[in-house]
């Protein structure tokens, strides 16, 4: 039988969702605890991979068990997960889908904070640099929709059998006071930094060090290297995931500025 796990985690503390030999990771925590829970060894595949201290408000990762798994099974694990990661439900589903190759839609959250916070350093980007122009860093946001090939916004484009996305929106919301923002973008798929490498680009746009018509021009020639940068990871979120026969909202809302269905304090710049 096949589940799906629908999780959320913090990960600030781990060296992304991905299994490496001699790190802590999101994957390896979760496939050691539910071996011991389950008393046999478990390898479970994710929905897609989240970069050494990205979030995830929604995750969803599959595994096959000759087992019934419950609700049970979810309160046991959260008993022995670490408080960063929480198990939400399990979900049967038929057995030849695919928590990556199935997903239809992604959709991203980066958090960015322009004043010095001690308690939002681990949940937001901390912005030092000048003054930022929001509204170029929204007109160049929404240049992104127009094209497919991001190529020049991946860190190993080499490692990918291609650079296409269907990259279905990119909208900048700001607080009232505009001292908090956040960028959120949605797509089929995702590159490896993709986000984080566009975010560093459009922080240089708003800053005036770039001009929008530069930043188009990353994704005219596909090509940004040897100027590839990238934004710190701790203000990006994996949001919302969504599958053709599941689409639910994710379970926690958390954000680092509050629960962000309080529209009325974010506004659509």
């Amino acid at each position: 039988m096949r589940y799906f796990f629908h999780i959320g985690y913090n990960g600030y503390n781990y060296h992304g969702w991905q299994k490496h030999a001699g790190f802590t990771t999101i994957q390896e925590t979760l496939e050691d605890n539910l071996s011991k829970l389950l008393k046999s060894t478990v390898i479970i595949i994710g929905c897609g991979r989240t970069d050494a201290q990205v979030h995830a408000n929604q995750y969803f990762f599959h595994l096959n068990s000759d087992l019934e798994l419950n609700e049970e099974i979810v309160f046991r694990l959260n008993k022995m997960l670490p408080e960063d990661i929480a198990v939400f439900e399990i979900i049967k589903v038929a057995e030849d889908v695919h928590a990556q190759y199935n997903a239809v839609k992604r959709t991203y959250d980066y958090f960015v904070h322009t004043y010095k916070d001690p308690f939002l350093n681990r949940f937001s980007s901390y912005y030092q640099g000048k003054e930022l122009d929001i509204q170029k860093i929204k007109h160049a946001l929404a240049l992104l929709p127009n094209y497919n090939d991001y190529y020049a916004f991946c860190k190993s484009p080499e490692k990918q059998e291609h650079t296409i996305c269907n990259l279905m929106s990119a909208e900048l919301f700001s607080t009232a006071k505009g001292d908090k923002f956040r960028i959120q973008i949605s797509s089929n798929r995702f590159l490896r930094g993709m986000i984080r490498a566009i975010v560093a680009k459009l922080f240089k746009t708003g800053a005036g060090e770039m001009s929008i018509d530069e930043f188009e021009n990353y994704l005219i020639t596909k090509d940004s290297r040897p100027n590839l940068e990238f934004a710190p990871p701790q203000g990006l979120y994996l949001s919302k995931v969504v599958y053709p026969f599941l689409d639910i909202p994710a379970r926690t809302e958390f954000s680092p500025f509050g629960r962000k269905s309080k529209e009325k304090e974010w506004l659509l710049a």
